[in-house]
């Protein structure tokens, strides 16, 4: 390695763009069109960093596997950066395998944190915890110590798993300091600040209260009984149901749930559940069938009694019941919360990261743009949608995933 390369590269390690492209920004030779590539990507210029880092890529030796490696990693981040989702993992694994068999334990490392990231985005919590389970990061640089560190954390904090995440961040606010990157010591604190702002809204006896992570965790662990108007799904304590795939019980729960102790008259329940203003006898007859689905489903948790004008929620053992409503409402919420991390994504992105198609997440799209809550860059295939990030509260309830519930 040259000195003028080794210059780029450690001015790179710094967050020095500028710096590094000075070095190496007239050279057209595979380790110089790595370096400007990565540069590039840190100067958010993703479409050319790609380009750069496919160039490295092809033009290094057929023997050079571990620069070739590196390359593809670098690739997958910056892809990772672009919310380009629609390539195949298995290139981003064999350069993993690849660099850990030649010893390259910090580009491993980072192979396996770009992919674990990636799975939390697309809310696959499970497989991103068993490919975080065993990271070592012992004897590695502190930048890259404090990636994992905040990968551990988003993961712990989207289990609501609360003090594991900020222990997690502690360690990452650690390495961040040794490291001495400003863009990574501001990506720490904002960390930091989405844990202590508001998080959900309870819902309780005509009131509404803002809860942070810490006390919707604490909530949820309660013996209330709860209705998650976030993860759309009904219980308290061991025991939960989800409602996500069965909308016409969920806004039924709910709807006695906003109104317990008192009950809901059989009209209102027809026009919430049915989205209908003209009921008729079929409607009364779908509302019975419907709510002894409900009463089916949560036996052990509540009953439904009927009353003269309607029906009425009655939890068992006394238990408190609590509407945990969305920090935001509307049926947008969660395309918003994927938006607010100021990154922007492809609608192929979005459907695949809300499990949606990509015509429904067109429609919200189209919605929120009509409110100017979100706004479109580019044309066509290259169009991306973006939205201001949220600063009064967090959308870590509303990203896909959040917590599984059998």
């Amino acid at each position: 390695m040259d000195s003028l390369i080794a210059a780029s590269a450690r001015a790179l390690a710094a967050g020095d763009a500028l710096g590094a492209l000075k070095r190496v920004a007239l050279r057209d030779d595979p380790p110089a069109l790595a370096l400007r590539g990565i540069a590039m990507a840190q100067l958010g210029e993703h479409g050319r960093a790609r380009e750069l880092l496919q160039r490295a890529a092809r033009r290094f030796e057929s023997h050079e596997t571990v620069a070739r490696a590196r390359c593809v990693v670098a690739e997958a981040e910056v892809a990772m950066a672009m919310r380009d989702f629609r390539g195949s993992t298995h290139a981003l694994s064999a350069a993993a395998a690849t660099l850990e068999a030649q010893g390259d334990r910090a580009n491993a490392l980072q192979a396996r944190l770009i992919a674990a990231r990636r799975l939390l985005l697309l809310g696959r919590l499970q497989e991103a915890a068993q490919l975080l389970e065993h990271s070592d990061t012992r004897g590695l640089p502190p930048v890259l110590a404090a990636v994992a560190e905040l990968t551990a954390a988003e993961l712990a904090w989207r289990s609501l798993r609360v003090e594991v995440a900020r222990n997690a961040l502690g360690r990452a606010q650690q390495a961040a300091e040794r490291a001495r990157v400003p863009a990574l010591l501001a990506e720490v604190a904002q960390a930091q600040d989405a844990l202590d702002r508001p998080a959900a809204r309870r819902l309780s006896l005509g009131t509404e209260q803002p809860l942070r992570l810490d006390e919707v965790s604490a909530l949820l662990a309660s013996d209330a009984l709860v209705v998650d108007a976030c993860r759309r799904a009904l219980g308290g304590g061991v025991e939960w149901h989800s409602l996500a795939r069965r909308p016409i019980l969920f806004t039924l729960a709910r709807a006695l749930a906003e109104a317990w102790p008192g009950d809901v008259d059989r009209q209102t329940l027809i026009e919430k559940a049915f989205r209908t203003r003209r009921p008729d006898e079929t409607h009364r007859a779908r509302l019975r069938v419907e709510v002894g689905r409900l009463r089916a489903l949560v036996p052990t948790l509540a009953r439904i009694e009927a009353t003269s004008r309607g029906f009425a929620l009655r939890p068992c053992e006394d238990r408190a019941v609590v509407v945990l409503a969305p920090p935001i409402d509307g049926q947008q919420a969660s395309v918003v919360a994927l938006l607010s991390d100021g990154a922007a994504w492809s609608t192929s992105a979005l459907a695949l990261a809300l499990g949606a198609s990509q015509r429904t997440v067109q429609r919200a799209l189209t919605e929120l743009e009509a409110t100017g809550r979100v706004r479109a860059i580019g044309q066509a295939r290259a169009r991306r949608w973006q939205a201001p990030p949220l600063t009064e509260f967090t959308t870590i309830l509303l990203l896909p995933a959040v917590l599984p519930i059998a």
